[in-house]
């Protein structure tokens, strides 16, 4: 259903180095590649398992926001990498908030999570959901 996902930052090589380490540490993507958009605004993009996850200077010029509300899940491979998901996070200028990683029973059964914010703010959550027995 979904192409990709892109958000906003102030600080492109931030954002870059950020996720750069992040998603090839933990979820074995390749480093981002930089694009500049028609209006000269810089890009960084990310693909891995069919899908796209982007950054972008705002084209309007005005200060990249986080929306309230909005949190962006990064599918991962076990329980373990969750862990790893945050750790890299938190280690590389992300902020660790609500619950600490870890497994959690849901109506839908054990799912582990783990929630951070990037630097610029945005939410980012890391899922592994366990196979029904």
């Amino acid at each position: 259903m979904l192409n990709h996902i892109m958000v906003g930052t102030n600080d492109i090589d931030r954002a870059k180095a950020f996720y750069d380490t992040l998603l090839t540490t933990v979820l074995g993507t390749k480093p981002g590649f930089t694009n500049t958009s028609g209006s000269g605004h810089q890009r960084v993009f990310y693909a891995h398992d069919g899908h796209t996850f982007g950054l972008t200077q705002p084209i309007n010029n005005e200060a990249a926001t986080c929306a309230n509300g909005f949190t962006i899940g990064f599918k991962c491979n076990s329980g373990e990498q969750v862990k790893q998901f945050h750790d890299v996070a938190v280690a590389n200028g992300g902020t660790s908030i609500e619950e600490p990683p870890g497994p959690r029973q849901t109506p839908m059964g054990v799912v582990h999570l783990a929630y951070v914010r990037d630097p610029d703010g945005h939410k980012l959550c890391a899922i592994f959901r366990e196979p029904k027995a």
